[in-house]
């Protein structure tokens, strides 16, 4: 088998019918091109709604969850140690929502070097004041500086400076909705009724929006030190502890294992939010899905090119046999000339796919609830490039292939014999 001489004749027949040659090779850029423009839109779309949540949720949080007592007064008595008892409308324990000795446990996690960053938080309910009326809320007590580093903190904070919330005492970041509410500006002084009904006035210093427009018609946050004082705490005091692992993946059995060593309630990320990674799941399914269905649609088109192509070739194709081509040479012409189709067709659809997902970035998406979003989401991840090219080569191999055994098949006797 002479290749090079092979790929001469493929060439030719290629040049010959270079019309039909060009219709197959623009279904298959098209293809690719929407298959890469649809992967790069729906996974950009995928990390910008996880990272609403994900970038703003630990991937273990430590706490105390208010549960009724595990251990009631009957369990207690041997006479009854044999028996099933049926206690209803159990009130939860007396346990405190303070984390216990917090200083020994942020110590343990600090020096664990699975422990990307900890960031301790106070979540206090409130009432903020507006006139006569007390609208419910939601008070974080933060560690700034942590938070920031862990959480992107600053980038939520859409007027104001969040450092503010160290440099000046008795301040508050409100969220965008609970400052539409009350009507606070930057500078105000708003009041607040904590639990235990003592009022303080709390001076706002900046807006806070995650894009889930529920969620910051509630939240605000302060300072760890501004929070412990509306709430009459000591210093020590912190209801959560938020932790980043150099691993997300590992948090579900890190989460157990602060639990058992700790004692006290972990919860995990994947736990949490369970939910969007369900959907991200299913949209990237979704495009894979319609992305591989455009590659099949321009397999058939070149499979009826060629199909074609030996038709109207018989003659060609009886005089290469006669002249002492084998079936396994005509096969591989044909073959040849499908992954060429594939390949050339694959590479400028690649070219195009960049070319049309870099525009789509270029786009501006402009929108109240998502402040720091500025254009369309778009990943550039070079696997799906890679699976573009690679799916074009395999749906173009197996739609020349069939059409390649039938021209290998022919028997040039019956052909030259009927013309």
């Amino acid at each position: 088998m002479n290749i090079k001489l092979l790929l001469t004749i493929a060439k030719s027949l290629l040049l010959a019918r270079w019309r039909q040659t060009l219709v197959a090779a623009i279904g298959v850029t098209f293809s690719i091109t929407m298959f890469i423009t649809l992967l790069s839109f729906m996974s950009g779309l995928n990390d910008l709604l996880d990272g609403l949540i994900l970038n703003r949720t630990a991937h273990i949080k430590l706490f105390n969850e208010i549960k009724a007592t595990k251990d009631q007064p009957i369990d207690l008595s041997d006479k009854f140690k044999s028996s099933y008892h049926f206690i209803h409308s159990i009130k939860p324990s007396n346990a405190r929502q303070e984390i216990y000795n917090n200083g020994a446990i942020l110590k343990a996690l600090h020096s664990d070097n699975r422990v990307k960053g900890i960031a301790p938080k106070i979540i206090a309910q409130v009432f903020y004041n507006v006139g006569a009326i007390d609208i419910t809320g939601v008070i974080n007590g933060i560690d700034v500086e942590a938070e920031n580093k862990l959480f992107f903190f600053n980038d939520y904070v859409t007027a104001g400076n969040y450092i503010d919330l160290l440099n000046v005492p008795n301040s508050i970041i409100l969220g965008k909705g609970a400052a539409e509410k009350m009507l606070a500006n930057i500078g105000d002084v708003i009041q607040i009724t904590t639990p235990k009904g003592d009022r303080i006035q709390l001076k706002v210093v900046g807006f806070f929006q995650s894009g889930l427009v529920e969620l910051d018609k509630v939240q605000s946050y302060c300072s760890l030190t501004t929070t412990q004082k509306l709430l009459g705490k000591s210093s020590n005091y912190i209801t959560d502890i938020q932790v980043k692992l150099n691993d997300m993946t590992t948090a579900p059995i890190l989460a157990k294992e602060y639990a058992n060593t700790f004692g006290i309630d972990a919860e995990d990320i994947q736990t949490a939010n369970s939910q969007f990674e369900t959907g991200s799941s299913i949209r990237t399914l979704i495009s894979y899905a319609v992305g591989i269905t455009l590659l099949i649609v321009a397999g058939f088109g070149i499979y009826n090119i060629l199909n074609m192509m030996i038709y109207e070739k018989m003659d060609s194709i009886a005089i290469l046999k006669a002249t002492g081509f084998s079936g396994k040479d005509v096969n591989t012409i044909f073959v040849v000339i499908a992954l060429s189709i594939g390949f050339f067709g694959g590479l400028v659809g690649l070219l195009f796919g960049f070319g049309l997902s870099s525009l789509i970035d270029q786009i501006p998406f402009n929108t109240a609830s998502l402040p720091t979003i500025k254009t369309y989401p778009i990943n550039y991840n070079p696997k799906f490039y890679t699976i573009g090219i690679t799916f074009s080569l395999i749906t173009t191999y197996f739609a020349g292939l069939f059409p390649a055994r039938k021209a290998s098949k022919i028997d040039p006797v019956v052909i030259i014999r009927g013309k």
